[in-house]
């Protein structure tokens, strides 16, 4: 849950924050959990909801971040384990540049892998527009990785 919250909110202190305000919320609210789904899907569920919630109450400014040098020059297993981990660093870097929009629809359709009839009745968007979405905030990626 603190996954989801995080890919979400990129902030720990509000991962953390929206965490147990909903866990609070579940444990205050469990007689309206009616069992139509699991429990865990339940709390993710409202996860979601208060960190979407979260985000329509602050917008967040893009923080410029310092190019770094990703050698492909590898040549031992080490070097090129470091070289992945740069990969994927630089990724989650690039991710959290996307705007809210794009990147609340790329978390929720790559990582947390919902449909995109779930994420237009999450976000209260039309299926089309979640697609739409989801390849602007691929293209939008592209050209963030491209400036890393």
């Amino acid at each position: 849950m603190f996954g989801v919250a995080m890919r979400i909110l990129n902030s720990q202190g509000e991962a953390e924050d929206v965490l147990q305000d909903s866990f609070l919320d579940a444990f205050q609210k469990i007689d309206t959990f009616k069992g139509d789904s699991t429990f865990g899907s339940w709390l993710k569920r409202i996860v979601i909801n208060k960190s979407l919630n979260l985000l329509k109450k602050r917008r967040l400014e893009f923080q410029d971040i310092e190019k770094h040098d990703f050698r492909d020059d590898s040549d031992t297993e080490q070097e090129q384990a470091e070289t992945e981990s740069e990969k994927l660093n630089k990724i989650h870097q690039a991710i959290q540049l996307l705007p809210d929009g794009f990147r609340t629809v790329l978390t929720l359709y790559l990582i947390e892998e919902y449909s995109h009839k779930q994420i237009a009745e999450v976000l209260n968007i039309t299926e089309s527009t979640s697609k739409s979405q989801l390849n602007r905030a691929k293209a939008k990626l592209k050209e963030i990785l491209e400036t890393l």
